[in-house]
Order: C-alpha cells, then structure tokens, then sequence
C-alpha cells in the first residue's frame, strides 16, 4: 500500500523498474491479479491477450491533488502535474513464462495535452460587439477550433515503479 510520505514524494525513480519474477505455475491466478491490481489504480482494460500475455489500459486522465482516493499519480510531482497541464497514462503489462513461474513487466507512457488553434474567445466578448449589427447567434462562444494533440511524454517511470511494488505485494513470490 503507498503511504502518505510516498505520495508526496518529490524524488523521481532514475528508471524502469526491474521485471517481477511470479514463482507460481497457475496463470490464471497470476492474470486475475494483475488486473485486479490495474483496476484498483483505476484503469480499464482496453485490449487482453491471454496468450500473448499483454495487457493494454485504456488512457486515462491523470488524478491531482484534489484526487487523493486514486493511484495513477504516484508522488507530488505526478499530482501537481496533472493539476496544472492534462496529464493521461496508458499501462501495458506483459506476462511471459519462464521455468518455474512466471516474469512480469509494466511499462506507463505518459502524454500531455496541446491544444492546437484555439480560439480566445470569451462570454462578454462573443455577446457585446460594438463594431457589428445585433447577431441572434447563440452559439457564439465557441471552443477550440481543432481537436487537442497528445504529445507523448515518455515512460512514467515513478507509475511503474508503483505498480511493480503492488503487484509484488500480491503476487507469490
């Protein structure tokens, strides 16, 4: 379980987190936890391949410091980042099978959001023109012009980091 100190945490682990050697013959098990433990942090399952072994989330918008109750922003930095720019992470988890077990790997990407084109406009400025006849437009306050690009972050090592040690906690060692 992450504590109170962990999750304001100013320090950046300094990369991925080694792979989890599961000593268990029974995938099944080891399967249903994993996605136990992907669901408690939440994220939803988008794609599953049991026999692969790879598990894709969905992307999901990161939690700030108002969010306290979800885990997919480990560390004070994840959070204050996500309060300030639209943070989303997606998870894939790999399960390969090795003699006597199982080796578990979990990889985080992370991107942030970039509005292209956005129009600046606002209430006031859409209803009162001084320069143009009375418009009985009201769809004038438009949004952004264009849909928001994702631009990709890299890895979020400390989110890793933190589902590798969960899934440790719960997976036979």
């Amino acid at each position: 379980m992450t504590g109170g100190c962990q999750m304001l945490s100013l320090r950046t682990p300094a990369g991925p987190p080694q792979p989890l050697f599961v000593a268990s013959t029974n995938s099944e098990l080891v399967w249903e936890r994993i996605v136990d433990v992907l669901h408690d942090y939440p994220f939803e399952i988008e794609r599953e391949n049991k026999l692969d072994g790879i598990i894709e989330t969905k992307y999901r918008i990161g939690s700030t410091m108002l969010e306290p109750w979800f885990r997919d922003s480990p560390g004070l930095r994840n959070r204050v980042e996500s309060g300030i720019q639209t943070v989303r992470r997606k998870v894939f988890v790999t399960m390969s099978p090795v003699e006597g077990g199982f080796v578990v790997t979990v990889r985080a990407d992370k991107e942030i959001e970039n509005f292209r084109n956005t129009q600046a406009n606002t209430v006031g400025g859409a209803t009162f023109q001084e320069n143009q006849p009375l418009q009985r437009d009201l769809n004038a306050v438009l949004g952004p012009e264009a849909a928001a690009d994702w631009v990709r972050r890299g890895r979020d090592f400390p989110l890793e980091q933190d589902l590798t040690s969960r899934l440790r906690a719960v997976l036979p060692q």
